[in-house]
């Protein structure tokens, strides 16, 4: 009886300690195995949506392929009426630990307009984009009230974006970098040229190299932060999808498919229902991972507004979408760093840390993204939802 506990006790700490991904960052996109329905969304909409006399649906398809926040994909579009989107936040996918102003939720909105918007030129349709048409949330959660209402007009003057081209290869990359080559100074103008006059984007890369320690060291204490604090890690956990059965069942949240956990899991040797602890292997495995992955970053952008308004939270995200959009057209890959972004008290030094690093110092100024950047292997994309699963219509 007590080699037969060891022995679960070990196959338990073995399977925590495989998985080195646990967590949104290092998890959502990973696209190893991934099962042919959760990403066919990828392989764009398609001939027969590309006819139809209706432009929304063709538009939406390119939509829905926005980064998200631990990719909950909490879009919902009403298009009960004719040439309009009304767009509404799915309030049974927010992040109240990890997002408890709802700020990323906001930004993953913004995400959804840009490439909305990207694909309306496309289709030589003005998209004219009314954010908040009812008054915008507050600064605790989202309502049921709209985001955003969109109009859509044929105009043939409208002029089509050459960012539209890199919506299907866009993929978060959670991959080590290769810190032999530097971002180029083209690839940082390009980035902040695409990123628009709003927002500030500064940027640190090996040419600045005095300044990288620093921000990997506010990453990784962000890091260890989330992973170490019960609620936020099972907040991972509740969205976490082992192995292709779950993957194509939800086609969100967070993937994983590594064959050693999947069998755990099988097993009922895998337990999501408790945090591990902060000297467990299962933590202490990935912030030496993470820390790896970092060393290997030869540059970090980050995007600093002048206000944090609901408005300016969504614009940020359009702003980001497009900055990485530029980066996907430089072969270059990013991951965000939302940790120290974080408003729950936890992070509270780091958020200060990393704020100060980025200028960030005038009242109300907000480090709305802060992201690693540089060359790696191409990944796979993350699971999508059906388009269908966004659209209300009556």
């Amino acid at each position: 009886m007590t080699t037969h506990l060891q022995r679960r006790s070990v196959l338990r700490i073995l399977g925590a300690g495989s998985v080195a991904t646990l967590a949104p960052w290092a998890l959502s996109g990973c696209g190893a195995a991934m099962p042919p329905d959760a990403i066919e969304a990828w392989r764009g909409p398609g001939a027969e949506l590309a006819a139809q006399a209706d432009p929304r649906l063709w538009i939406l398809s390119h939509a829905i392929l926005a980064p998200h926040s631990h990719n909950l994909q909490s879009w919902v579009v009403d298009l009960r009426q004719p040439d309009h989107i009304l767009l509404h936040c799915d309030l049974q996918r927010l992040l109240p630990q990890t997002d408890p102003l709802s700020r990323q939720i906001m930004m993953s909105h913004g995400t959804f307009l840009e490439l909305l918007d990207l694909a309306a030129r496309e289709r030589g349709q003005r998209a004219d984009i009314t954010l908040f048409p009812q008054g915008a949330f507050g600064q605790t959660v989202p309502d049921a009230r709209p985001v955003a209402s969109v109009r859509l007009t044929p105009d043939p003057t409208v002029q089509k974006d050459p960012l539209f081209a890199q919506i299907l290869h866009r993929h978060t990359n959670r991959s080590a970098y290769d810190i032999t080559r530097a971002v180029p100074a083209a690839a940082w103008q390009a980035m902040q040229a695409a990123a628009g006059p709003a927002i500030r984007v500064g940027h640190a890369g090996l040419e600045q190299g005095a300044a990288l320690p620093q921000h990997r060291r506010i990453a990784l204490d962000a890091w260890r932060i989330e992973l170490t604090v019960p609620r936020t890690i099972m907040e991972s956990f509740q969205v976490l999808r082992v192995g292709t059965a779950e993957i194509a069942a939800h086609r969100d949240g967070l993937s994983l498919t590594d064959p050693l956990v999947v069998a755990l899991e099988r097993l009922g040797l895998f337990d999501r229902s408790r945090a591990p602890g902060p000297d467990d292997y299962a933590t202490t495995s990935q912030v030496k991972d993470f820390d790896a992955k970092l060393a290997s970053t030869p540059g970090f952008v980050w995007m600093v507004s002048a206000d944090n308004s609901r408005a300016t939270q969504v614009q940020a995200g359009r702003a980001y979408a497009r900055l990485q959009l530029a980066a996907t057209a430089q072969g270059l890959g990013m991951q965000p760093l939302q940790q120290a972004l974080q408003e729950y008290v936890e992070q509270r030094q780091p958020y200060a840390e990393i704020h100060a690093l980025a200028g960030a110092t005038q009242p109300g100024e907000t480090v709305q993204m802060w992201a690693r950047v540089g060359y790696a292997p191409e990944v796979g994309p993350a699971p999508r939802r059906r388009l269908q699963d966004f659209v209300v219509r009556g």
